[in-house]
């Protein structure tokens, strides 16, 4: 089954920070494979505008190689190329002061949609809306995108709502996160929505536990002095793992549009309930086999900075009353490997004694490395000499089940074009934001005030120890990261 590709409206997306990695990594490619598969229209522009002393030409010439190294192979065709090269002009422009306003203005048109994607440091929010608005940019319909980190404490995000609401209107502001734009995560309100089977059995009578684990095989990687100052809390769980772990909890919106999907999960964060030291894992990633030490990666040879968390959440309301959430993520872990797993209950009365306590059900939602949604199912296992069980899976990995012969649609492409459409459903809203931060902040502060060393395990391993019996203690397991 190949995707039926529905082209956007005309539109002036605008990129600032267009000579930074994120723009010539990811959104620079995926608007070229949007525009390779038709979805794109052909008088679509696209306009860079970065500091760099450098003219169109230049700037042309740097997005072509890297198209080379990032785009699909498959649409790397000659002429596609020059059509997509030639919608691409370059504006230079001092993000905090006047020069480069006039000319960015002169470029846009006033019939198309005018997109403004912010790939800068938060820092720059404020100061690019108030120019666009004070240059008479910024249109009544248009809308901005910004970035992650959205703040560092509820204090900042709501110091940086502020300053984008002085200039746009809420319904203008896209609070990206590319989590939300995975097809997987998509297909689990799919999955949870559209079908009949699941909506009884989602709950606390049901559900024995949920995991959600995003595993990075991958240290720091070069971002080192950035993340000392942020650790897995606040880059990983405060954002991507909430949005998970929101979309997995969440009641029923009234319909699908964006206000009333983001209600039910604002309605998620602030059922949270506080969470005990106790049940919260912090861990950093030692030298192991040649692979260097999270302080040596990081330049901070006595840094308290987590390079892995793991926690027991609880959700304080009738769907999930004693049913735990477990999250974790790390980075130098066994593997690279994005899942929800909901493990459901065992019968209320098991007359198979050998599988008492096994918990043998599971709906796994694989978000990578290959997305997918697989269902545990224990069987009798085929044969004579007795009655044995073995527990089989139901495997639909998306490749393979939906027969889909394109490329696969990176998360930025997936909601890019959704900006274009005016559709926040998978953008986060400014009281989200705020709502999530209020529940990590006393976390966070909790770790300051008690100035205690993360918990070392081995780069290549699957975590600290103690995350291990964060889950046992209870009688329960981690799945294993593969």
């Amino acid at each position: 089954m190949v995707s039926r590709v529905i082209p956007v409206d005309p539109f002036d997306l605008v990129i600032f920070g267009a000579t930074g990695d994120l723009a010539l990594r990811k959104i620079l490619p995926g608007l070229f494979h949007r525009y390779a598969v038709g979805q794109v229209p052909d008088n679509a522009r696209i306009i860079g505008v970065a500091r760099s002393d450098m003219d169109e030409t230049m700037f042309r010439a740097e997005v072509q190689g890297r198209l080379a190294e990032f785009a699909p192979r498959s649409v790397q065709q000659a002429d596609r190329l020059a059509q997509f090269l030639d919608k691409i002009t370059y504006v230079r422009a001092d993000a905090t002061g006047d020069s480069g306003w006039s000319a960015l203005r002169d470029v846009l048109r006033d019939d198309v949609v005018r997109a403004f994607y912010l790939s800068v440091a938060p820092a720059l929010f404020g100061a690019i809306a108030a120019n666009l608005h004070a240059h008479g940019i910024a249109t009544p319909d248009s809308r901005i995108v910004v970035e992650k980190p959205f703040g560092r404490d509820r204090e900042s995000a709501c110091a940086l709502n502020a300053d984008l609401r002085q200039s746009f209107d809420e319904r203008q502001i896209y609070r990206i996160d590319h989590y939300l734009g995975k097809e997987t995560v998509q297909n689990l309100m799919a999955l949870r929505f559209a079908n009949s089977l699941w909506e009884p059995l989602w709950n606390a009578t049901h559900i024995d536990h949920v995991q959600i684990t995003v595993a990075e095989s991958l240290g720091v990687e070069g971002r080192g002095e950035y993340y000392d100052h942020v650790g897995a809390m606040r880059d990983m769980v405060q954002n991507h793992l909430m949005q998970l772990l929101c979309l997995t909890a969440m009641e029923p919106p009234s319909k699908f549009e964006p206000n009333s999907v983001r209600d039910e999960k604002v309605k998620v964060i602030e059922a949270l309930e506080p969470v005990a030291q106790t049940d919260i894992v912090r861990g950093q990633y030692r030298a192991r086999g040649g692979e260097g030490s999270y302080r040596e990666d990081a330049g901070d040879p006595k840094s308290r900075t987590e390079s892995f968390v793991a926690m027991k959440v609880n959700i304080g309301n009738w769907r999930w009353a004693g049913t735990p959430f477990y999250l974790r993520t790390g980075k130098k872990l066994r593997g690279r490997s994005s899942e929800i797993a909901v493990v459901f209950r065992d019968p209320p009365h098991m007359i198979f004694p050998k599988m008492e306590g096994r918990r043998g059900n599971a709906l796994i939602i694989r978000l990578q490395p290959d997305e997918g949604i697989i269902l545990r199912n224990t069987i009798k296992e085929p044969g004579p000499g007795g009655f044995r069980l073995a527990e089989v899976t139901l495997d639909m990995t998306f490749a393979d089940a939906l027969d889909n012969q394109s490329d696969p649609q990176d998360a930025y492409e997936r909601l890019i074009m959704d900006v274009i459409r005016g559709d926040q459903t998978l953008f986060m809203r400014g009281d989200e934001v705020e709502a999530a931060w209020a529940w990590a902040d006393p976390i966070i502060a909790g770790w300051e005030e008690a100035n205690l060393t993360p918990e070392a395990y081995d780069a290549g391993s699957s975590g600290p120890e103690d995350a291990l019996m964060l889950l046992h203690r209870y009688g329960r397991r981690w799945r294993e990261i593969v």
